[in-house]
């Protein structure tokens, strides 16, 4: 370009002939302008890819930062979470000792009155200068009260002969075992002859407990009511349990049965039944204030069988300390599940308790599950149980050593 430039300027021969400096200002200012976007168009790539990267950097580190967050607020969720669980649980064994403390209290507080009764006309036990039962409670597992009659010495007679110890083997079962039996009865309304004849037989078999009570059919209410309150003045047992004369009983597994509820602070045991309300006077049953049931036809609420129940200690205190105030009906098993009305207590349905005798009782002691108590519906007790108790132990008694291999 130079050299035609050149040509151009020697072939005018005048100074105008070359180019004007506003096209040399014009040149500069148009390679200036072409050489920046050359300059922009190879360099704002890697600007804006460098730009991009420091953001992803600082959203990916923000995300780490909130992840972080994240797993902290659920640590401290899971925290205070076991935190709760631990205190529910610490609460909770707070108020099941404060619960035994009260039953203990209570139960103390029971066998006071009872002991300040002991010498005061009404008092539900008959005591002895110098007995036992001026000690202090023995702590046991479980008593049992088989309640009879002055007319029953055939039928004491007949369970002694079989599944009742005596002697020695009473006391021993007592002191290794913690299993108190003993036959429960009254006295008569003017002592007598009667009297006399149980003083002897106690004076033979040492198995009897006396209360301060008038015998009578028509008292068994009152006699269950001070029975209770007078063994749990006595004895300080898990349970206490009430059985009639003309039942039999395998003392080791009705143990068993006892100890699997061992842990509940108050059990109401037997087998449950809900009989008819009956209103007509002079049937058996009759129920003098059949009215307070209901319409006519209406059945009891639940409640367990008269033969054989079972109620747990915090039970027994219960009624020694209400027992001025507790309803008694007609039926001594009636009033014992009026007594529980409204209370929070656990009802034991426990068909072991109520067998039938042989055969039912036999096809099971065979099959290795004898039964705890056996006896016949039909009967309210064993048929003819002074002739038949040996033979019902024979077919459905869990063997004569069974009570002292039992671990309870």
């Amino acid at each position: 370009m130079a050299v035609v430039l050149g040509s151009r300027h020697q072939k005018g021969g005048g100074g105008n002939g070359g180019l004007s400096r506003q096209w040399v200002s014009f040149f500069c200012i148009f390679s200036f302008i072409l050489g920046f976007l050359v300059v922009n168009r190879f360099w704002d790539g890697p600007q804006q890819f460098d730009v991009d990267e420091d953001i992803l950097d600082f959203q990916s580190h923000r995300k780490r930062e909130l992840e972080q967050t994240t797993d902290c607020n659920k640590k401290d969720a899971s925290i205070q979470e076991g935190d709760i669980l631990n205190q529910v649980s610490q609460t909770y064994n707070v108020i099941m000792n404060l619960d035994k403390t009260i039953s203990t209290l209570e139960m103390q507080l029971a066998s006071a009155r009872a002991a300040k009764a002991g010498n005061q006309e009404g008092s539900p036990v008959i005591t002895k200068p110098g007995s036992k039962h001026s000690k202090n409670r023995e702590k046991v597992f479980y008593v049992m009260g088989i309640m009879t009659a002055f007319s029953s010495r055939k039928r004491r007679d007949s369970i002694r002969s079989t599944w009742m110890p005596k002697g020695e083997n009473l006391r021993k079962l007592e002191k290794e075992k913690g299993i108190v039996m003993r036959f429960v009865i009254g006295h008569s309304e003017t002592p007598g002859v009667l009297d006399r004849l149980i003083d002897a037989e106690e004076k033979q078999h040492n198995d009897f407990l006396k209360l301060n009570h008038v015998e009578g059919y028509h008292q068994l209410s009152t006699k269950t009511q001070i029975y209770f309150t007078t063994v749990v003045a006595l004895w300080d047992a898990d349970f206490y349990i009430k059985v009639d004369d003309d039942v039999h009983i395998n003392p080791g597994m009705l143990g068993s049965t006892l100890a699997r509820q061992r842990s509940k602070p108050r059990v109401y045991m037997g087998c449950m039944k809900s009989g008819p309300v009956l209103a007509q006077k002079g049937v058996k049953y009759y129920e003098p204030e059949h009215w307070k049931f209901g319409e006519e036809g209406n059945k009891y609420f639940r409640h367990a069988t008269g033969q054989l129940y079972v109620i747990s200690k915090d039970l027994a205190t219960y009624i020694s300390i209400n027992r001025h105030i507790l309803h008694r009906f007609a039926n001594e098993d009636v009033s014992l599940g009026s007594w529980f009305i409204g209370l929070d207590v656990e009802h034991i349905n426990d068909q072991t308790l109520c067998c039938g005798t042989a055969p039912d009782c036999e096809w099971k002691a065979q099959a290795g599950n004898p039964c705890a108590a056996s006896f016949d519906w039909s009967c309210s007790g064993i048929c003819k149980s002074v002739e038949r108790m040996k033979d019902v132990h024979e077919r459905c008694g869990e063997g004569d050593g069974a009570v002292w291999q039992s671990n309870f």
